[in-house]
């Protein structure tokens, strides 16, 4: 058998109608490979918004949602304008005037005053302390008299006054002389809770009695003021500002006025626009005055 030179391969025909078979099984896939690749030509990009979108922590806010973030500036303004009626219906300030001797203490001159009420107010669990202050009677050298009082105060007092200075500015107002009633208050009033303090001279004399406390002095505004005072006459000039309390003494060691019925009261009052109807109501004091012979200041 002659053998074949090189060139000379001769391939059977089953060789043949194998390699066909191959060619259009790649020509298949190729077709395939491209529908792929077009395909793949119209899907966005991994950087885009739709690819993002499942993730909720980075979904940027739509158009409309962005558009509305300057909404709240009208919205503040709403706000601003409602805080400003509110300032304006804010009801002022309350003004309590307190009385002094009788009220919130009592004091006696500790020379006439028997060693057995101190010992019993003790017991009692009363506060006192004694005190020098400044007579208007002089010397025999001009120089001004001392006197020594010993004073109880009202049980209560001071929690009293602490509460009442949250929500009402206080006054004193006592007819008691400058030189005897300043230090006692310095005693009573260490935080300084007092706006204003009125002494005798403060007081106006009219021609049913004398020591008159004339609120106009302190505020032109009747509607937020009233005066507490264990002497009615003391409050004649203006009847429906006037609270009428029972007077306190040495022998009265469980007392609750302040803080039973006095704070309670005054914190109701506290709250209205205007007191004098509501104290005209509860106490009816014009009516009081005119069964005095007094009649209701015009």
């Amino acid at each position: 058998m002659a053998e074949l030179t090189q060139g000379e391969v001769v391939y059977s025909p089953r060789t043949l109608q194998a390699w066909r078979a191959l060619l259009n099984w790649l020509g298949f896939f190729f077709q395939i490979f491209l529908q792929i690749l077009r395909a793949l030509g119209h899907l966005p990009l991994l950087s885009s918004s739709s690819s993002s979108s499942s993730s909720p922590t980075f979904k940027p806010l739509p158009v409309v949602e962005l558009s509305e973030v300057d909404s709240p500036a009208s919205s503040t303004v709403e706000i601003a304008a409602d805080q400003d009626s509110v300032e304006e219906d804010r009801i002022q300030r309350l003004t309590v005037v307190l009385d002094l001797d009788e009220t919130l203490v009592c004091a006696y001159e500790s020379s006439s005053l028997p060693p057995g009420v101190r010992n019993q107010a003790s017991e009692a669990g009363l506060k006192w302390f004694e005190l020098e202050c400044l007579s208007s009677d002089k010397e025999c050298d001009r120089k001004p008299k001392v006197n020594y009082v010993t004073v109880f105060e009202r049980p209560g007092l001071h929690e009293f006054l602490k509460q009442l200075d949250e929500f009402a500015d206080l006054v004193l107002f006592t007819a008691g002389l400058e030189g005897y009633a300043r230090p006692l208050v310095d005693r009573i009033d260490a935080e300084n809770r007092f706006i204003m303090r009125l002494y005798r001279p403060s007081t106006t004399s009219t021609e049913y009695r004398e020591h008159v406390k004339d609120l106009s002095c302190i505020t032109k505004d009747f509607g937020r003021v009233v005066i507490v005072d264990n002497n009615p006459f003391s409050f004649l000039l203006q009847p429906v500002n006037g609270i009428p309390c029972i007077p306190f003494s040495a022998g009265q060691p469980h007392d609750t006025q302040l803080l039973d019925v006095l704070l309670p009261l005054l914190k109701q009052l506290s709250e209205q626009k205007d007191v004098r109807p509501a104290l005209y109501e509860r106490f009816r004091m014009p009516e009081w005055f005119q069964k005095q012979g007094i009649p209701s200041p015009g």
